[in-house]
């Protein structure tokens, strides 16, 4: 393999930025995703623990930390969005029905993504060893190639001993 130039090495540089990028849309993906799917769980919880009777004085969450008193009917059924801001009421065994089944595409649609996260994870640790193994080679080089500084080819001079003044004997002493 060659030695990638400058431009290569950029080029790396910006395929593991935009796959980094990649990854944490992936991830913000699933975190929505798994709260959607929480939310689900919730209200299968809640209508499973509506008895078949009906049930009367049961708290009903508004949202914001608000509750209401209401009674459940044994026919009484639940409204359920189904797609497109349309909602239409269904029997609570049909609601449960539904949020099942929900519940199980998203999980499947989770796992899709969380191996695709895993992939692309995979693949900036590749790049990012190329671009450090790059990185690595083009420094080696220009070590290599560099020509030699004049201190390291010049021969040392022997030095010279230096008389000091007034140690020598003169005429007038």
């Amino acid at each position: 393999m060659s030695a990638p130039d400058r431009a290569e090495l950029q080029q790396i540089a910006q395929l593991v930025e935009m796959n980094r990028e990649r990854l944490q849309a992936l991830e913000q993906q699933v975190h929505r995703l798994e709260e959607v799917r929480l939310e689900q769980v919730r209200a299968i919880m809640s209508l499973e623990a509506i008895p078949e009777d009906g049930v009367s004085d049961v708290m009903i969450p508004l949202g914001g930390g608000v509750q209401i008193i209401a009674d459940v009917s044994a026919e009484a059924g639940a409204v359920v969005d189904i797609g497109s801001g349309i909602q239409a009421e269904r029997t609570r065994a049909e609601a449960l029905e539904m949020l099942n089944s929900r519940n199980q595409e998203l999980m499947q649609l989770m796992d899709q993504m969380k191996t695709e996260f895993d992939e692309t994870e995979k693949v900036v640790l590749d790049l990012a060893n190329q671009f450090n193994d790059g990185v690595a080679t083009l420094q080696e080089d220009a070590t290599e190639e560099a020509p030699p500084s004049p201190s390291q080819t010049e021969t040392p001079s022997p030095k010279r001993r230096r008389r000091k003044r007034g140690t020598d004997l003169t005429l007038d002493d």
